[in-house]
């Protein structure tokens, strides 16, 4: 795991920095600067006789180019990114298409560098997280461990182009995986720690947003920062409800085909562009001056609407990129004017408006994304800013409340539930507690023999009404799994190593041990693992021997949930 750790770190690493320069690219290219939201209303210096009208035309350029390349190669490259691999990891076992990585590179360059208000973390963690499952596909490693290897990527991709290593494993773990296991930590840190390595080698070594040092100069502003938190967190989960509105407005609008639809409705991005240029790409420089001072009230809500519209309307059209960065954009605005009124109010009290910037950047993520460990450690790390790390603490976790108070979903489960997906594992009823895995198992099914040719194993596994049969090697000890599915592919997609004239392959060579479930574990400890494995079924094992004494299915789970409860006093 380590060597696999150390290689998707590097991939990561090399992803990330080969994305960064497609972004800056393509931005030169469609808008002649280095990030055009810093630039005002000028014109393209190659085009100038348009002067600031190519906004207009800069969304619909980088539309037709990606449009037709997601829907014919990717479509999950289309929106933010996040949720398909929040999905891939709960219901895929970590599966993502390689093409994946490439498409979502190019594609979201070309989104961002034609105008298209959105992130880059989106991007950069299904980049990753892409290249992670592609090496955990080649090696066929057990899906448990191709789930980590997508958490490696992701921690990888996010601590590279942000050079925030700690940002990377947070995010991983607390978004991707939604564990804080100890056996996944050390992998997911040495991939972020590699990529990181690599990153600053060639991106250098310097915090991404440079801002003046803040500090708390009075006790009574933590009653200020709290009451942020929650202005914060409100803006975020309203950031989460109208970016879903305005893309079922986009859905019911267009009637067209898909791939066009980026172009068609770039059109309306750039007459926002044209009206408020700040709203070009990332608008990291935006930001910027916001905190420091330099943008009235009247402005810094108008930014704040006009962010939420762009972003909003960069997704509903079919574009690609993350909502992280628009989340930080909205949350500087808010934090800011929150405390230029603060000032004006309680000038001897309320200290330095940037502050107030700061912490709402991270307290406006937690309210769309619910991760205030991330929250905390991101806007640590991409900003170096130590000095006001409790009342960011204190206005993250109040944000994060509201959040919860307000949705029930973040923005980034929304997408999923919207689908019929929920990645919250329903709570365990009261007829599994104190309940075993012997308790309900079944009767261990024949094992397959490794030496079993694979046509010869279709016939049995057919005949035995399950998904998943266990294996038996020479001696006649227990060897593993196999599952129909790895037989059938097997089947339909020969190894090309083998001629036609090769020996077929045996069951031996699919054989893989999935998680270990003991006759003596908890049954509501056991239902994790059957949920996470890749079949209908486990074998039970002796907690002594390691051979399997039973079998566990979801149908055996269901029974326990669905008996009956025998009334007390009762046999």
């Amino acid at each position: 795991m380590i060597a696999l750790a150390l290689v998707v770190g590097c991939g990561a690493g090399l992803g990330a920095i080969a994305f960064r320069w497609l972004i800056q690219t393509f931005t030169e290219l469609l808008s002649g600067h280095a990030d055009y939201s810093a630039a005002g209303h000028a014109a393209h210096p190659w085009l100038p006789w348009l002067g600031p009208w190519f906004v207009v035309l800069a969304p619909v350029a980088g539309g037709l180019l990606y449009g037709p390349l997601v829907q014919r190669f990717a479509k999950e490259a289309r929106g933010h990114g996040v949720p398909e691999v929040m999905y891939a990891v709960a219901h895929r076992g970590g599966r993502i298409a390689p093409q994946v990585a490439v498409v979502k590179a190019v594609a979201s360059a070309l989104c961002m560098g034609s105008g298209g208000s959105v992130g880059r973390e989106g991007p950069i963690v299904q980049i990753g997280s892409a290249l992670g499952s592609t090496v955990g596909g080649v090696l066929r490693v057990p899906e448990d461990l191709r789930r980590l290897l997508v958490a490696c990527g992701t921690a990888g991709g996010i601590s590279a182009t942000f050079n925030a290593p700690l940002a990377g494993v947070f995010f991983a773990m607390e978004l991707i995986l939604r564990d804080f296991a100890v056996e996944s930590f050390g992998a997911i840190v040495l991939s972020s720690v590699t990529a990181s390595v690599i990153g600053r080698a060639v991106l250098g070594d310097e915090a991404f947003l440079t801002l003046p040092a803040f500090h708390v100069a009075h006790p009574a502003q933590y009653l200020l920062f709290a009451l942020l938190g929650v202005i914060a967190g409100t803006v975020g989960v309203s950031f989460t409800r109208v970016l879903y509105l305005i893309e079922d407005a986009c859905d019911w609008a267009w009637r067209g085909p898909e791939w066009l639809r980026p172009a068609v409705g770039g059109l309306l991005l750039g007459g926002l562009l044209l009206v408020l240029p700040q709203m070009y790409g990332v608008g990291y420089p935006v930001l910027e001056n916001a905190i420091e001072g330099r943008y009235a009230m009247g402005l810094l809500l108008l930014l704040l609407v006009g962010k939420i519209v762009a972003t909003s309307l960069t997704i509903g059209i079919g574009g690609s990129g993350g909502v992280f960065a628009p989340s930080l954009f909205l949350g500087a605005m808010t934090g800011t004017a929150f405390g230029v009124t603060a000032h004006d109010l309680l000038p001897g009290t309320a200290g330095a408006v940037g502050a107030y910037g700061l912490v709402g950047m991270g307290a406006a993520f937690a309210g769309a994304a619910r991760a205030p460990i991330t929250a905390v450690i991101v806007l640590f790390e991409l900003t170096g800013q130590y000095t006001i790390i409790l009342p960011m603490m204190l206005a993250i976790v109040l944000a994060t409340l509201t959040s919860r108070l307000l949705s029930r979903d973040t923005i980034y489960t929304l997408k999923l539930r919207r689908r019929g997906i929920d990645l919250d594992s329903a709570r365990l009823g009261s007829s599994l507690a104190g309940a075993s895995v012997r308790d309900v198992m079944e009767q261990l099914p024949a094992a397959l023999s490794g030496g079993l040719q694979l046509e010869d194993a279709t016939d049995v596994i057919a005949r035995s009404g399950h998904g998943v049969l266990p294996v038996t090697g020479r001696d006649g000890r227990y060897a593993g799994v196999v599952t129909a599915r790895a037989v059938a592919e097997a089947l339909t997609e020969p190894d090309p190593a083998l001629d036609a004239h090769a020996t077929p392959r045996v069951v031996a060579d699919l054989a893989e041990r999935p998680p270990a479930v003991t006759a003596d574990a908890p049954l509501s400890g056991a239902l994790h693992t059957l949920v996470a494995a890749d079949g209908a079924g486990l074998p039970v094992l002796d907690a002594e021997t390691g051979e399997p004494v039973g079998w566990l299915t979801h149908q055996t789970v269901l029974s326990a949930l669905h008996a009956p409860a025998v009334p007390a006093g009762n046999p």
